[in-house]
C-alpha cells in the first residue's frame, strides 16, 4: 500500500479539512454576491482575487500531482477544480460563469467527503 505524500497524518488532514470546510463556506457565500467581469478598469482587489485564485490553484495541482494515493491525487484534484472555477468567474464574471459557484459548492462538498475517507483512514492500524 503506497503512503501518502502530503497528507501524512491525522493533524495534516484535520488542517486540511478545516481550511477546505473554510472554502466551502465562501464558496457558499458566493451565492449571495455579484462578481463583474475582469476589465483593465477593475477595481485592484479584483485583480488581486484573481491572482490569488491563480496562485492557489497552481499551488493545489502540484500537490496534486506530488501525491501518491489515488484518492490523496483526489482531494487536491477536487480543490484545485474548484479554485479554477473561482478563477474563471472571477475573470468572466456572473453572467457566463454563474454555474461556476455551483461547481465549486459541489467540488468543495465532494473534497471534504474524500477528506473524511483520508481522515478515517489515518484511524485505521498500519497493515
Amino acid at each position: 500500500m503506497k503512503r501518502y505524500a502530503i497528507l501524512t497524518n491525522r493533524k495534516r488532514t484535520i488542517v486540511a479539512l478545516v481550511h477546505t470546510v473554510v472554502f466551502w463556506l465562501v464558496a457558499l457565500a458566493g451565492f449571495l454576491t455579484v462578481v463583474r467581469p475582469l476589465r483593465a478598469a477593475s477595481p485592484a482587489s479584483s485583480w488581486v482575487l484573481a491572482a490569488v485564485y491563480l496562485l492557489v490553484a497552481t499551488a493545489l495541482v502540484v500537490l496534486a500531482a506530488v501525491s501518491r494515493k489515488a484518492v490523496e491525487r483526489l482531494y487536491f484534484a477536487l480543490c484545485a477544480s474548484s479554485a479554477g472555477f473561482g478563477l474563471l468567474r472571477q475573470i468572466a464574471g456572473d453572467w457566463p460563469m454563474h454555474p461556476a459557484v455551483y461547481a465549486r459548492v459541489a467540488l468543495l462538498g465532494c473534497a471534504v467527503a474524500v477528506g473524511n475517507w483520508i481522515l478515517r483512514d489515518h484511524r485505521r492500524p498500519a497493515a
